[in-house]
């Protein structure tokens, strides 16, 4: 378990620029040292924000697109192409205009394919994927991801982790699937807390008024349940990326000056 780290930007778009920045940067390391790299995408504005950021940095070039596997933290069980799926709204903001390879995008499952109405059968195939991926230093049933991304929710929930459900309490599994989310649509897959630690570095990402309450509860050691954001994290880094109004009910003293 690491520390929560915290970088504070004045505004949304100065923030989804940085972590841009900062996510090309990690994923030319990553590619450096190992040839390839793997990152887990998240949707919602703050996720989509950073991917459209990342599509309009000319440093996007010095990315080795071919050479990344993409995958996500959760999705919305609906049919291929609907324009709420969170792979849809990343193929608009990014991934139609780069050179990915279509072998190393593992979107989720949609509900109009093989599994049908069967989410849990669904996740399982994800999970399925996940653990082919794996390596053995990994250590896990899923790969060491570089990088994996997260949303924060108003009311603390991370990927589709909500409050109090029983996706947040699932200990053995690394995906679920997810039945009366309080957030439309109700159904959908999700991976797990286990399976987000197995990250290399996990980075949480907050911005606007309606984020600060659930930043400074899941930074003041509320319980992971209770709000899931608390549960999140990296083996070897937790960053939180806020801008200024998500980290206005935080204490001054946890957070260090706005970065330009």
């Amino acid at each position: 378990m690491s520390t929560p780290q915290l970088v504070v930007h004045h505004d949304k778009e100065l923030m989804a620029q940085a972590a841009a920045a900062r996510l090309i940067t990690r994923i030319v390391d990553a590619q450096a040292s190992r040839g390839h790299a793997s990152v887990v995408l998240t949707g919602g504005r703050n996720g989509n924000g950073l991917l459209a950021a990342l599509a309009a940095a000319p440093a996007r070039d010095a990315v080795d697109w071919g050479r990344l596997d993409l995958w996500w933290g959760d999705e919305r069980y609906l049919p291929e192409g609907d324009p709420e799926r969170n792979v849809t709204q990343a193929r608009e903001a990014l991934l139609d205009s780069v050179p990915l390879d279509p072998e190393r995008v593992h979107a989720m499952p949609a509900s109009d394919g093989p599994h049908g109405a069967d989410v849990e059968a669904a996740a399982a195939a994800y999970a399925a994927e996940l653990a082919e991926a794996a390596a053995p230093e990994n250590h896990a049933p899923v790969p060491s991801f570089d990088v994996l991304m997260l949303g924060v929710g108003p009311d603390t929930h991370v990927a589709s982790l909500f409050p109090e459900l029983p996706a947040v309490r699932e200990t053995e599994r690394t995906v679920v699937g997810v039945h009366g989310a309080p957030k439309p649509p109700p159904t959908r897959i999700s991976l797990t807390l286990p399976a987000i630690r197995a990250a290399r570095e996990v980075w949480l990402l907050a911005a606007g008024e309606d984020k600060a309450r659930a930043a400074a509860i899941a930074l003041s050691g509320a319980g992971e349940v209770q709000a899931p954001a608390a549960g999140a994290y990296g083996r070897q880094r937790t960053l939180w990326l806020l801008d200024a109004a998500a980290a206005s009910q935080l204490p001054r003293s946890l957070y260090p000056p706005a970065t330009p």
